[in-house]
């Protein structure tokens, strides 16, 4: 069976609420000052079965003053019924939330002229063709049009058979989205614990599943499902839904929050998005102004920045701006949103979401951004996958951040990637998408580091890795960074040595100086055997001045790097052959003993040195695998 939700659209005392009852049966006025005082105060819901097709109602107050409410229960309907009294004809709030529904991007509905008995034939033709004025151009021009009494029960049926092909004509909702309900309504029933209510816009949830209430995340389960009052093992989109969470209580839960998978979506407080203003807007849209959004079921204020060169969107035309939120809301690419004003509070225009994870622009960039906006604006999810990666730049955009962003299934997702990697625009760096071009800037500008400290340091093996990353790479995760080296590397452009990198080509030639005083070093070094200089009486006893310390460091360096000294504790250097020499030792020293110990003080005494080196010199030799130690002792391998 087909489900769609309507809802209902108009000003107040125009019947909204008693033509749903003649529908369904069921009043949906449920707050006992609603009764009182015989007006629609917050949403109510109720549901009509028409055989093949089952029709959710949202019935919305229609008072000026409760339009915020109206709002909460009209962000996910199908279609709209806009009702209109035959005895007051275009009203006010008939006008607003038309617009309303116009700026949510509803394409389908019809219009119900309610109160026919109190009219003749000449007025209900006047109110007729009033309401076809106001309808004029819009998606509601061709629409039914139904004169019906609620309380005589007049053109009731041809109502019925009227929504039951409206709801044959609206197109199912969208498959590629994650499960999303922002909740319009939550309380405690007793035996059950905490219930919310709203219209599931995307996705399936079911009994068991365990889903993140947001934008504060919180994990909760859903404990029973119930679409038009009948529990049910899943719901789907498009259905009136309410659920059964654990793990929470009804007085954590606001309208507007939101449930969604776990850790897909996020809470953003900065957004860009299209607008359009409508025609009797009282002033133009300009930056700093300070708004009411409402998104989903949520009322947020937030700032405005204009991002037209004139700093202004006037009336009845559109533009770029970003959002600066008050306070944490949920989107993704795609949502619609209203803006009414701050004080007094009216409906002014509404928008789209382009850019959910939007950062602070300056204004000089701002031509790029608007062109970028104008390309996540198109349709095509292989386009506007392009324009987060490039916008993303050097930092890239994983598999997470385009959910973040788009909502979109993984299996969506993985279909666009492919899509976007072949195009050759895209490139996948270990998991981190990013774009050809960015990816390639960033190779030259490691080439162009790496060669100015070959051109300041020539006597340097390389440039460290650690370095480079925290010059040129603080932004970027470390995925693209390997992924820059490894394509230099495969172009035989660079060359990774451990903890190094270098250009190829760089190699170190010394001056007939510089080779004296390698020699002389290397010398002291090999002279000194297992008694070991300071770096400092090394270079002194080689005769470098104290003034040329730094100069000799660096060629202390290049013994170390061709592996001649080697490292075995902090500054604390030894000749490659006086420690092969005490590794021939060691293993001699094993052969004479069965079970080829040997502890410290059999260690002094064979290498003829103190402590100070003998405890490093033993713990180097574990690090090589020359022997293990077993408690005081050594056994050599």
């Amino acid at each position: 069976m087909k489900s769609i939700i309507v809802g209902t659209a108009g000003h107040i005392d125009h019947g909204k609420t008693a033509l749903v009852r003649a529908l369904t049966g069921i009043d949906a006025d449920r707050l006992p000052e609603e009764k009182r005082r015989g007006i629609t105060i917050d949403i109510g819901f109720a549901d009509l079965d028409l055989g093949d097709v089952r029709v959710g109602f949202v019935d919305v107050p229609g008072h000026e003053r409760f339009v915020k409410n109206m709002l909460a229960g009209a962000h996910g309907i199908d279609a709209v019924a806009l009702v209109i009294a035959a005895d007051e004809s275009v009203m006010p709030q008939t006008r607003e939330h038309f617009d309303i529904c116009r700026l949510l991007g509803v394409r389908k509905g019809l219009v119900v002229i309610t109160k026919r008995d109190l009219v003749d034939k000449d007025l209900l033709e006047l109110v007729q063709s009033e309401t076809q004025d106001l309808l004029k151009g819009s998606f509601l021009q061709a629409a039914p049009m139904i004169a019906v009494s609620s309380r005589t029960g007049e053109g009731i049926e041809e109502l019925k058979q009227t929504l039951r092909e409206v709801a044959r004509e609206v197109a199912a909702r969208p498959s590629e989205f994650v499960t999303r309900l922002p909740i319009d309504r939550s309380f405690t029933m007793r035996g059950f614990g905490a219930v919310v209510t709203g219209t599931l816009i995307a996705g399936k949830i079911g009994e068991g599943d365990e889903v993140e209430l947001l934008p504060e995340p919180r994990r909760v389960r859903v404990r029973g499902v119930q679409v038009h009052g009948t529990s049910v093992a899943k719901a789907v989109a498009g259905q009136r839904t309410a659920i059964n969470l654990g793990g929470v209580d009804a007085a954590d839960i606001e309208r507007g929050m939101t449930l969604a998978p776990p850790g897909i979506l996020r809470p953003t407080q900065i957004i860009d998005a299209s607008v359009q203003l409508l025609g009797d807007a009282p002033r133009a849209l300009r930056s700093r102004q300070r708004v009411r959004i409402h998104m989903g079921a949520a009322e947020v204020l937030a700032r405005v920045r204009v991002l037209e060169d004139e700093g202004r969107i006037k009336p009845t035309t559109g533009g770029f701006a970003q959002l600066r939120f008050e306070s944490p809301v949920v989107s993704v690419l795609g949502d619609r949103f209203i803006i009414r004003s701050y004080s007094p509070a009216r409906t002014v225009g509404g928008g789209q979401v382009l850019d959910p994870f939007a950062p602070r622009h300056r204004t000089k960039d701002l031509p790029a951004v608007r062109d970028r906006l104008q390309v996540l604006s198109q349709k095509d999810h292989v386009t506007q996958l392009f324009a987060f990666i490039a916008g993303a730049d050097r930092h890239g955009l994983s598999h997470a951040e385009v959910a973040a962003r788009t909502g979109w299934r993984d299996e969506i997702i993985d279909e666009t990637t492919e899509q976007a990697l072949a195009s050759g625009l895209v490139m996948d760096a270990e998991g981190t998408l990013i774009t050809r071009e960015a990816l390639d800037e960033m190779k030259v500008m490691v080439i162009e580091e790496v060669s100015a400290h070959h051109s300041r340091e020539p006597l340097s093996r390389g440039l460290s890795k650690e370095i480079l990353r925290e010059r040129q790479f603080v932004n970027s995760p470390s995925e693209i960074f390997r992924t820059v080296l490894a394509e230099l590397e495969s172009e035989r452009k660079l060359l990774q040595e451990r903890e190094i990198v270098r250009l190829r080509e760089h190699t170190r030639e010394l001056s007939d100086a510089d080779a004296q005083l390698r020699d002389r070093l290397e010398s002291v070094y090999r002279d000194a055997a297992l008694a070991a200089p300071t770096i400092g009486e090394a270079l002194s006893h080689a005769g470098v001045a104290a003034s040329a310390q730094q100069h000799g460091r660096k060629i202390l360096q290049l013994l170390f790097d061709s592996g001649t000294l080697v490292r075995v504790h902090g500054e604390m250097f030894f000749h490659r052959s006086a420690l092969d020499n005490l590794t021939r030792r060691v293993r001699e020293h094993a052969s004479r003993n069965s079970d080829r110990a040997i502890d410290v003080a059999a260690f002094k005494e064979l290498a003829g040195i103190s402590r100070k080196y003998a405890i490093p010199l033993l713990e180097y030799l574990d690090r090589e695998r020359v022997t293990r130690r077993e408690g005081d002792r050594r056994i050599v391998l």
